[in-house]
């Protein structure tokens, strides 16, 4: 299958990453053709809030870095960068009254292939592919635009 490279966005380490990247990361594969993007969308505001919320990019002046790809015309390869932590990421049991914990079982539920490992900074990678090719009943005429951000 053709894998391509369609973006890399780097955003700072911030609460508003999250919902800036899901726009941006869905904008770009609907401009390559990708049409149901809710999956993608999904996975991603999970990855960046875990980046966030368990590494140093979500201290002062933290990056994170997704890279987006096309696998085919109906797959979509995400890649989340941050500048690693002193923890390793890992699935866990929540208990009912957790208020968090669930992010990688959303998007081990959501997504065909995923994974997390080591990067060449010295970061770490969270990476997930997602199908987009189901008709999305997500209206995104109301997303901010990408150059806003």
């Amino acid at each position: 299958m053709t894998v391509r490279f369609l973006a890399e966005l780097v955003f700072p380490g911030v609460p508003s990453a999250v919902p800036a990247a899901r726009h941006c990361v869905s904008n770009v594969l609907r401009a390559a053709g990708h049409r149901d993007t809710t999956g993608v969308q999904l996975v991603v505001s999970e990855l960046v809030a875990n980046a966030l919320m368990h590494s140093v990019s979500g201290l002062a002046g933290g990056l994170i870095i997704v890279d987006v790809r096309a696998i085919g015309d109906g797959i979509a390869r995400i890649d989340v960068m941050d500048d690693g932590g002193l923890t390793v990421p890992r699935m866990r049991q929540p208990s009912d009254m957790d208020s968090s914990g669930r992010g990688f079982h959303i998007v081990e539920a959501t997504a065909l292939r995923w994974g997390i490992g080591d990067n060449a900074l010295g970061g770490r990678a969270a990476w997930a592919e997602v199908l987009t090719t189901d008709d999305s009943t997500l209206d995104m005429s109301s997303a901010p635009a990408c150059a806003t951000v």
